[in-house]
């Protein structure tokens, strides 16, 4: 028998840090490769965190509510064989096989985008899709293929959701299986030289820190300090930084949404027979698609650095999604490519998994554009943050039934309320409206929208 050393590992590309919410096992426990052993808070997203081996805990090395960072020893196993608590290993491997070995990202939830139109020049690989497709494998399975001389980014895998197994590995030396012309790429992890040791947040642990009270003039104020969670602290950096960095302008309006409160019921029973929830929202997903293509300056991002307009090509329309742990933004891949009841389903699954807080961190990123629904909440106009680098967002207020003049006449209608706040050093507010007013004409007229897709 040997011992194991569990290193936190790399979740997700640029995630460094992540919070032990919740150990799922205790000291001797039997875990098997891929169980999952802990709850892991990272990114606004919280995620289960996968066993690298079959084994016997002996050690958790930080307790519930600990900040750790990535290359910190957070659990000791007792494995068959040698282990590898005599190695120095380093964080580039361990993080590395472990994030790919037991963590789905949205590259298995969405279906692959099209294909950069050209490669770098002199670069002869082929064209990366715009979603990254991960090498799921096990540390025991990345080892043998490294002993065997195999890339394993060229093997295909056909474990669960792609994984590669050591039969994969086995196969591909025979010539059975390759991976071949899809553009992948894999990247090592930075080596590092030191780790910092993990730090217990005991401040997020405790539920309020200290009542004191504080003097003004004759008053006393009695005062409650709670501190900040992990993901309160997220959201408000984002929108510190929109907010300082991108000089916002909201414009508001109301499209005449009458025919679309028809159309929606028309169709529930079909949605019905299809187990979907129709909202209003898939609606406005394609209406806002049609508008940006129309539009593209609206589906973009600024790049400071060299002064450029960056034109996005495809259409990722991010979701804000009201959570019990804060304000979560799933993102629907490539709307433009997804009839109504694909965004109705998208939704549904993005949302129900945000409010469980089952999202992987890749399916909070990559938007060009988002949509944020105050009407749910029974609110009307309002000023949404840019979900930066984006450089628009559309917000959504409730439906009320009031009159209206057409056509000389007093009539009764169904009138959406819509704010769009944009970067105003990229979009003039002439451009904005026009851009609200092919919005509220597609609304207005839904049958358009079946256009679309």
């Amino acid at each position: 028998m040997g011992l194991y050393e569990f290193r936190f590992p790399e979740l997700g590309e640029g995630l460094h840090e992540g919070r032990i919410e919740k150990w799922l096992i205790k000291p001797g426990d039997e875990v098997k490769e891929d169980d999952a052993i802990a709850e892991v808070e990272n990114d606004k997203a919280m995620v289960e965190l996968p066993s690298p081996v079959d084994g016997r805990v002996i050690e958790l090395k930080v307790p519930d509510g600990s900040t750790v960072v990535v290359g910190d020893l957070i659990i000791l196993f007792e494995v068959a064989g040698e282990g590898n608590s005599d190695a120095t290993v380093l964080a580039d491997e361990k993080a590395s096989a472990v994030q790919q070995a037991g963590l789905e990202s949205v590259a298995q939830r969405v279906e692959t985008a099209s294909p950069v139109s050209q490669p770098v020049q002199g670069s002869t690989s082929t064209p990366v899709p715009s979603f990254t497709q991960e090498i799921l494998a096990t540390p025991g399975v990345r080892k043998f293929a490294r002993e065997q001389g195999v890339d394993i980014a060229q093997v295909r895998g056909t474990g669960a959701h792609g994984k590669v197994t050591r039969e994969d590995v086995i196969n591909f030396l025979q010539g059975q299986s390759t991976l071949e012309n899809h553009g992948v790429q894999t990247v090592e992890a930075p080596r590092e030289t030191e780790k910092p040791v993990a730090k217990v947040d005991t401040q997020e642990m405790a539920v309020t820190t200290t009542v004191t009270t504080g003097a003004s003039g004759n008053l006393t104020t009695l005062e409650e300090r709670v501190p900040l969670p992990s993901i309160r602290k997220i959201i408000a950096q984002a929108m510190a930084k929109s907010k300082y960095t991108a000089p916002h302008v909201t414009i508001m309006d109301e499209a005449d949404v009458t025919e679309l409160v028809k159309f929606r019921q028309e169709i529930k029973p079909l949605a019905v027979e299809r187990e979907i929830k129709m909202t209003y929202l898939p609606f406005i997903v394609k209406a806002l698609v049609a508008t940006v293509k129309k539009f593209p300056q609206l589906n973009a991002s600024f790049d400071e650095e060299k002064q450029e307009l960056v034109l996005k090509r495809s259409y990722h329309i991010g979701i804000a999604t009201d959570t019990d742990r804060g304000l979560l933004v799933p993102v629907i891949g490539d709307a433009d490519r997804k009839n109504m009841w694909m965004i109705a389903q998208a939704i549904d699954d993005l949302a129900g998994r945000a409010r469980s807080g089952k999202l992987m961190p890749n399916e909070m990123k990559g938007s060009t554009i988002s949509i944020t629904n105050i009407g749910s909440a029974g609110g009307m106009f309002f000023t949404p943050i840019i979900n930066y680098p984006e450089v628009a967002i559309l917000g959504v207020g409730r439906i009320t039934e009031r009159p209206v003049m057409k056509n000389g006449e007093v009539v009764g209608a169904q009138m959406m309320a819509l704010s769009l706040s944009f970067d105003h050093r990229i979009i003039d507010g002439a451009l904005a409206q026009h851009a609200m007013n092919e919005l509220k004409n597609l609304l207005a007229n839904p049958r358009l929208l079946l256009l679309e897709v």
